[in-house]
Order: structure tokens, then C-alpha cells, then sequence
């Protein structure tokens, strides 16, 4: 296939993604867990008042946070032009860098913003789907009327394919470049050798959705036309079982996996599902320690990069001025000049112009084996609404399985506003678990470790028995968190399962100061059980906790630290949630 070919499928795939999630019948069931990361700048919350003037050429545009860097860069070129719109308004573009999931819901509300520039037209169709719904619209409509849309027509100025990337001796080893590498390859390879680590992100994130697209095509041996039977034949939910069950865990997309890899290389993960550009930026960062690009031989998707504005103005919200729609395509006239279009390319994207030579000198697929500007040599067609909303609704049954317990601190200094925010985060976690392989236990400590839930999955009854629990926590007592952690991870090498995910979130706000164990007692178990894997996710609530101590503790089950405060300890656990 040559370069006119790819593009020229490209955009046919692009096209197809726009036309189905414009039209409002591309219909997700994607849940609330699918942060990327928290939302940068203080935002209002959907149905906040928000105005502007009448005559604002002010355009306010929500980023997702993989691409934020470089659209800040266009808005500031565009910026500086100083245009004004005819009756003398100045056009400004002021990006927000925000979360998919906090784009998606605002937008549904009375936004902050006007326009938005999300990963995906998958989330122009949640929005789409989502406001039609609310407002009495047949979900079995086809077309949705121009009056009732909440999504204008989008404009794509970058693509990137969705690949697995590797670090280079990792593809080798997977017989690259001179066998291709699949899906079925990841999973011979994660299946032989228990130390081999891959993710994908979940399927709130683009990457995690489109490459569970991916799984459901290569599964039923297609690469169009996947219909909802075809996609929940045994043999299709079987492979993406297989598949599924040698990923180390999910989690947050490209961004957060970039610094993690920053900060531990390989010994964070051996390969992860990202789009194309994450490998040229890693690259050309760190050219001493290189990616390759394996373009799964079952095909993939795109990542496409829609800019839109939203069609503001019904029920007693403010509408977009005409002066901000001008402003909107004076950027759209920007954003595809050959100029940025350039920049767009020298970033790792590939550009919407398709007269720009990919492999011409100076570009970053030029030159390189880390990436192929030739592949991917299959690309798969967005399925119709009926299959994206059944593999979100059976994403439950074939992913990975999770055991994981919540380490809890509920000593004196937890008290007040503290352990009320660690309630509301607590739960809002639960409620993200939905999976019905999915076991989740609870251990509160202080002076030493209280009352706890066994790992238990979460039917009707016992999620509403644990969300009980977590709404009666209270507060007193000094902080035992060595002992608790030591509790809590016997409970997970006695009732665990290898072929799980299995886990600890540990939160505390202080110092450890009631323990009988020690941190050494902790990095024996670790040390002796081999059979278990056990990932620990700690968590400094407030400036006082030890941070230190929760590093090592993170450290010992090759897992993170975060830290939260009280605006965002609720996020923060919705964060992790994805993991799972």
C-alpha cells in the first residue's frame, strides 16, 4: 500500500468517525471512570452560571491533556496576529486543558468554554448521544435534527494511529521488524513469561477504546462490518479474554504513562497501547533510550483529533456570539494553514494535508525505523453504534479481573472535613467497579487496624453493605499504617488470584507512630512471595503524611504515589479506579 493509499484511508476512517458522532448515532455506555488526568485551571461545575458579552471574540477551548502542549503553542502563534473581527473585537483563543470525562460533562451543563478539542470524535458522540437523550430524543433516531444538537462540525487537523509501543530489545524479542506483531503476539509473549509488562489504558480513554475495538475485530477475524453478534460470539469474547488477561493493569493515558516511563524505564512497562506520536515525542526526547511503533497485524484505529465548537445558548445559557464563531474559524483557517500544518507533522502527528510528505527530509517518520509512515497496512472501520455499545457493556466480562483492598486511615487527625471528603472518595471509587469478577475489600486502621469487609464482588447487596461501611468511618486514634498494609497484603496472598489484578490503594494523613511491624517486615513478604504479584497504590492525604514512607511503600509493589488534598482526594480516587 503506498502513502496516497494510507491517507487516503485515513481519511475515510476520519470521515466515517465524524459523520457517525455528528449525526448523534455513535452510542457509548462508557462509564464515569475515565480521567486521564485532573483537570488543569479552576473550571465551573456543569449548571455554574457562566457569561460572556454579547460582542466577545474571546473563544475558550477545552484541550485534552495529550495534545494541550501543542495547541497552547497554535493559540499563542494565533494570538499574537492580533485579528479582530469586523466590528473591532479582538480574537483570542484561551485553551483549558481538561479531562475527557470533565469535557464531556461540562459540555452537558452551562461550560466554561465554547469550543473543544478532545482525542477522539468518540467523545463528540457521548456528548451528542448524552444530550439528545436529556432532551427527549429516541436513542433509535438516526439523525439528529440541527435544532437539538449540542456538537458543531468538526474540523481534524492532526491523526495519529493507535500502535503498541515497545522499547526497542522488547520488540526485537517480539520479532520485530521482521515478523509483524499482533495482539495474538502480546499474549503469547505476557503468557510465557510472567514478567513481561503491557498495558492499555481503560476504555474511557481513546487509545484503551480504540485498541479494545481492535481485539473485538482481530477476535472475530474481521476488519469491517464487526455486528453485535459477531462480537459477542463465544470465540470473539475468548481471545479478548486471552488477551485481556496478560495486561499488568490499565490505568490513565498517554501523558501519565510518558512520566511514569520517565521516571522508572522499563522497569515500568515492557510495551503500552498509545497513539503513534507519543513514540516520535519519546524519541526525539530520549534518543538514547528508543521506542518502536508495532502496528498491530489485525489491524487498528485512529486517533483523529476533532475541533468543534459546542451550540451554546438554549435554556437560558449564553449563547456563542457570531463574533466567537468568527473567531472559531479563523482558527480552523490556522490550524490547517501549510504552515502549522508543518509544525503539526514536526510534533509526530500526521497532518490533515495530505500534500505534506511524510517521509520527506526533515520529517520525524523520515530517517527512522521506529516508525513506518507506511503502516498501518490495515485499518479498521469504525463499527456501527449497536457494536461500540456492546463491547463497552461486555468490557466487564473479558478484562482482566481485579481483587484489590482500600487501606484507610481513620486516625484522630482525620477528623472533620477530612474524613468526610475520604468518605465521598471512597465511595465515588466503588461506584466505578463494575466489573462482576471484580472483588473489593475495605481496612480501616489507626492505633491499630479496626473493622474491615472481606474481598467480596460487589452484587447489589454487598456494594450497598460496603458503601454503608464507608459512610459510618470515624475518626480517632494514633496511625498503625505498617501494620495495616503488612494485614492487608496477607489477606491478598491468601485470598488473591494470580490471574488477577490484585492490589492495595493505601491512604493516610499522617506519620506511622502505632505499628508493631516495620518496613523491613513488609520487604520480606515481598521478597519471599513470588506467587501473588500484589501492585500497592499509596496515597499522602495533606502536607503532614510521611510521603517518604509511602514512596518506599509504593516502591516495594512497583505500584505509585500520589498525593491529594481535600479539593481533589475524590478525583484522585476516581483516577485509580482505572486501573482496575
Amino acid at each position: 500500500m503506498n502513502r496516497t493509499q494510507t491517507q487516503t484511508g485515513l481519511i475515510i476512517a476520519g470521515v466515517i468517525v465524524a459523520f457517525v458522532c455528528i449525526c448523534g448515532i455513535l452510542i457509548l455506555t462508557v462509564g464515569g471512570n475515565w480521567l486521564n488526568t485532573l483537570g488543569r485551571g479552576t473550571t465551573p461545575q456543569p449548571g455554574s452560571p457562566v457569561t460572556w458579552a454579547a460582542d466577545s471574540a474571546d473563544l475558550t477551548v477545552a484541550v485534552a491533556p495529550g495534545m494541550a502542549p501543542l495547541f497552547n503553542q497554535f493559540a499563542d502563534q494565533f494570538n499574537r496576529q492580533q485579528l479582530k473581527t469586523s466590528d473591532g473585537q479582538l480574537m483570542q483563543i484561551k485553551p483549558l486543558t481538561l479531562a475527557p470525562n470533565q469535557m464531556v460533562e461540562q459540555s452537558l451543563g452551562a461550560p466554561a468554554f465554547q469550543a473543544i478539542a478532545p482525542d477522539s470524535s468518540l467523545w463528540l458522540g457521548q456528548i451528542e448521544q448524552r444530550w439528545a437523550a436529556a432532551h427527549a430524543e429516541s436513542e433509535t433516531t438516526a439523525l439528529i435534527p440541527i435544532g437539538t444538537r449540542r456538537v458543531g462540525t468538526p474540523v481534524r487537523y492532526a491523526v495519529s494511529p493507535i500502535v503498541i509501543a515497545a522499547w526497542e530489545n522488547v520488540a526485537r524479542d517480539l520479532g520485530w521488524p521482521e515478523k509483524p506483531v499482533g495482539w495474538r503476539t502480546i499474549q503469547r509473549r505476557a503468557t510465557e513469561d510472567p514478567n513481561f509488562k503491557w498495558n492499555h489504558p481503560s476504555t474511557g480513554h481513546a487509545s484503551g477504546m480504540l485498541a479494545t475495538l481492535a481485539e473485538f475485530y482481530a477476535g472475530a477475524g474481521l476488519t469491517r462490518d464487526l455486528t453485535p453478534e459477531a462480537a459477542k460470539k463465544q470465540d470473539t469474547l475468548d481471545y479478548v479474554r486471552a488477551v485481556e488477561a496478560t495486561i499488568r493493569f490499565y490505568g490513565e493515558g498517554e501523558d501519565v504513562i510518558v512520566q511514569k516511563l520517565a521516571e522508572q524505564g522499563q522497569n515500568f512497562l515492557d510495551a503500552f497501547v498509545t497513539q503513534e506520536q507519543t513514540v516520535i515525542a519519546w524519541n526525539q526526547a530520549h534518543p538514547d533510550k528508543p521506542l518502536v511503533a508495532l502496528y498491530p497485524a489485525e489491524g487498528t484505529l485512529w486517533a483523529d483529533h476533532p475541533f468543534t465548537l459546542l451550540e451554546l445558548g438554549g435554556n437560558g445559557e449564553t449563547a456563542v456570539t457570531d463574533n466567537q464563531r468568527r473567531t472559531f474559524q479563523a482558527f480552523v483557517e490556522f490550524l490547517t494553514s501549510a504552515e502549522v500544518q508543518k509544525q503539526v507533522l514536526a510534533a509526530g502527528y500526521r497532518p490533515a494535508d495530505l500534500s505534506l510528505k511524510l517521509d520527506e527530509a526533515g520529517s520525524p517518520f523520515a530517517g527512522t525505523s521506529a516508525v513506518d509512515w507506511r503502516q498501518p497496512q490495515t485499518t479498521l472501520q469504525i463499527p456501527s453504534p449497536a457494536v461500540v455499545e456492546v463491547v463497552q457493556n461486555v468490557w466487564w466480562y473479558t478484562k482482566k479481573p481485579t481483587n484489590v483492598i482500600l487501606v484507610v486511615d481513620t486516625s484522630g487527625s482525620m477528623q472533620g472535613q477530612k474524613i468526610a471528603r475520604t468518605r465521598e472518595a471512597l465511595q465515588a471509587f466503588v461506584a466505578q467497579i463494575q466489573g462482576p469478577r471484580d472483588q473489593v475489600g475495605l481496612l480501616e486502621f489507626s492505633s491499630g487496624t479496626k473493622s474491615s469487609i472481606p474481598l467480596q464482588p460487589l452484587d447489589e447487596q454487598k456494594r450497598a453493605t460496603l458503601m454503608a461501611k464507608i459512610d459510618a468511618l470515624e475518626a480517632g486514634g494514633e496511625t498503625a499504617l505498617i501494620d495495616a498494609v503488612i494485614k492487608s497484603y496477607d489477606t491478598l496472598l491468601v485470598n488473591g488470584d494470580p490471574s488477577a489484578i490484585n492490589a492495595l490503594v493505601v491512604m493516610t494523613d499522617g506519620n506511622e507512630n502505632a505499628s508493631a511491624g516495620t518496613l523491613n517486615d513488609l520487604q520480606r513478604r515481598f521478597q519471599k512471595a513470588d506467587r501473588i504479584p500484589v501492585v500497592i497504590f499509596t496515597i499522602a492525604f495533606g502536607k503532614d503524611a510521611d510521603e517518604e514512607l509511602l514512596m518506599q511503600i509504593a516502591e516495594l509493589g512497583n505500584g505509585q504515589f500520589r498525593r491529594a488534598d481535600e479539593t481533589d482526594i475524590k478525583e484522585l480516587y476516581q483516577i485509580i479506579s482505572t486501573y482496575f
